[in-house]
């Protein structure tokens, strides 16, 4: 499994995640249409030629849900149990067509579970930056992660 198990997660561990993401047009116009979200400045190239940006962003939802993507593969891969939540959500920065993401990941909190007895909790703090180096997500978020199975004797 390239994912971690809880007992690896250290509180103040930082991750640079190797995969980063250039975001399109595609990814934008499809999610938006996926999702229902029909909001001009995501969709309306004419529209959102008028506004202060001068061009359409990137939903912020696709954005999140890119955030929390490229951090699977050193992180959760086969070794969680689910996400229990996101928390402190924040857009400092607009995203546009072209811009690459990046992301790291640092272990603010590790306790085992108290319900589940193969199981502990860890909470993420992604921060996202462009190729401009600037902050463009950052989400705390809360996910149920195995513990290391027992070896056999």
């Amino acid at each position: 499994m390239a994912g971690l198990y809880f007992e690896e997660f250290k509180p103040g561990m930082v991750i640079e995640h190797a995969i980063r993401r250039t975001v399109t047009e595609t990814d934008n116009v499809l999610f938006s249409a996926m999702t229902y979200n029909c909001a001009p400045l995501h969709i309306d190239a004419e529209y959102s030629a008028k506004t202060f940006y001068g061009q359409r962003l990137v939903n912020s939802m696709f954005l999140l849900a890119l955030v929390a993507g490229i951090t699977v593969y050193e992180t959760t891969l086969g070794t969680t149990l689910g996400n229990l939540g996101f928390g402190e959500i924040a857009f400092p920065k607009p995203t546009f067509h072209g811009d690459t993401i990046r992301v790291q990941t640092e272990i603010l909190e590790t306790r085992i579970s108290k319900s589940r007895s193969d199981s502990g909790i860890v909470t993420f703090k992604h921060v996202a930056k462009n190729q401009r180096d600037e902050v463009v997500c950052t989400a705390i978020r809360t996910g149920l992660m195995m513990l290391r199975p027992a070896v056999a004797a």
